[in-house]
């Protein structure tokens, strides 16, 4: 049994790209019911266990959602789920005769939520693009880069996942939050343009105060400022540097031996930050991130060691609070964030598409002749 503070919660899931399986995941974390509609195997190829843990926690069936059994299908598997996650363009759905329209005009208490780039509706609805082009025309990703130098793609973290999946997962859990008052379901449009548009929202703050400078890696927070910085060390490591605040920066100082250089630069003294970094760096240089790591863990200056994502797993602080997971024999990120009465579960390996055919059908009512069709059995 599934535990969590969504348990007893039914997401069937239209199997698609990366921020829609993020958002699911979450769900399951949280105690979802979430089933998940693979596509079927090629002819020839043998169906495979996935190791992607954006998988997790889920249970598979298969449908071939271009054929009229496998719409049948999904139009009964519809019927016991509270939330429909799909994440193709717009109007795909529709063609399918699976869109918010007829589905809610069954059952008007689903919650139907879409996953896109640019949105339901606008002049690039139909467009096609990645994380990038979606950060990009949402403001998110012309300031980040040094300066001088052309804008630099942050993985695929702003659009796909921050401002995608996880912007997903919170319209769902509001539509279910206003439909336990109201009984209705709706439609949930999360496009991560505007999420990644969203997640700018401090910056357009910060601009507006007269506090942020137009070329990119000149502020406070773009790497423009040397005391909020990545430095190498002597091994080839890295340490980041966030010592914002006046007292931090001064602690910052003491790890650093300058404390009593009178030549150091003022903290603020924008015309001098170049002499900064270049005297930052070359002390950074002169011991291993291990050995700076050991010299910062004794003072209070926002100074910390640059992990790998494998050696975060790894690092006494996840340790201690269990924040990776071992699953199958890959570890990865556990479940959050954390639930004092509700905790969520250990997540479940990915399955084997089309692994759980029978056993949803059983537990969710659907139309066992439309699944047998489907599935092959």
């Amino acid at each position: 049994m599934s535990t969590g503070p969504l348990s007893g919660i039914r997401v069937l899931e239209i199997a698609s790209a990366a921020p829609a399986p993020f958002a699911c995941m979450m769900l399951a974390d949280m105690g979802a019911d979430v089933v998940v509609v693979d596509r079927p195997v090629k002819p020839g190829r043998t169906p495979r266990r996935p190791a992607d843990p954006l998988k997790r926690g889920r249970r598979s069936i298969v449908a071939d959602m271009k054929t009229p059994p496998g719409v049948a299908l999904v139009r009964s598997l519809v019927a016991g789920a509270d939330v429909l996650v799909e994440g193709f363009r717009p109007g795909v759905m529709e063609r399918l005769g699976l869109g918010p329209q007829e589905l809610l005009a069954e059952h008007p208490g689903l919650v139907y939520a879409r996953m896109t780039g640019y949105g339901q509706d606008g002049p690039l609805a139909m467009q096609a693009g990645h994380d990038i082009n979606y950060i990009a025309v949402a403001g998110a990703l012309d300031p980040i880069g040094r300066a001088g130098e052309r804008p630099l793609a942050p993985l695929n973290l702003v659009g796909d996942f921050g401002g995608g999946g996880m912007l997903l997962a919170v319209g769902i859990l509001a539509a279910l939050v206003e439909r336990a008052a109201s009984g209705r379901g709706q439609v949930v449009d999360a496009a991560m343009v505007d999420g990644a548009a969203l997640l700018t929202a401090f910056i357009h703050g910060v601009r507006a105060d007269g506090n942020w400078l137009e070329d990119r890696g000149t502020n406070l927070l773009d790497g423009g400022a040397p005391f909020y910085d990545t430095y190498q060390t002597s091994d080839g490591r890295h340490m980041a540097v966030g010592a914002l605040e006046r007292r931090f920066y001064q602690q910052l100082i003491i790890g650093l031996g300058l404390d009593d250089d009178p030549t150091v630069p003022a903290q603020m003294d924008r015309d001098r930050w170049d002499e900064m970094r270049a005297r930052f760096a070359a002390v950074f240089a002169t011991r291993t991130r291990a050995q700076w790591s050991e010299v910062f863990a004794e003072l209070d200056a926002c100074v910390s060691p640059v992990l790998s994502p494998w050696e975060a797993a790894d690092a006494e602080h996840s340790r201690q609070r269990q924040g990776f997971v071992d699953v199958e024999g890959l570890v990865q990120p556990a479940p959050a964030p954390r639930f004092s009465r509700t905790p969520s579960a250990a997540p479940s390996a990915p399955r084997i598409a089309g692994e759980d055919t029978e056993g949803v059908l059983a537990d969710w009512g659907a139309a066992a002749d439309a699944g047998a069709k489907v599935a092959g059995l």
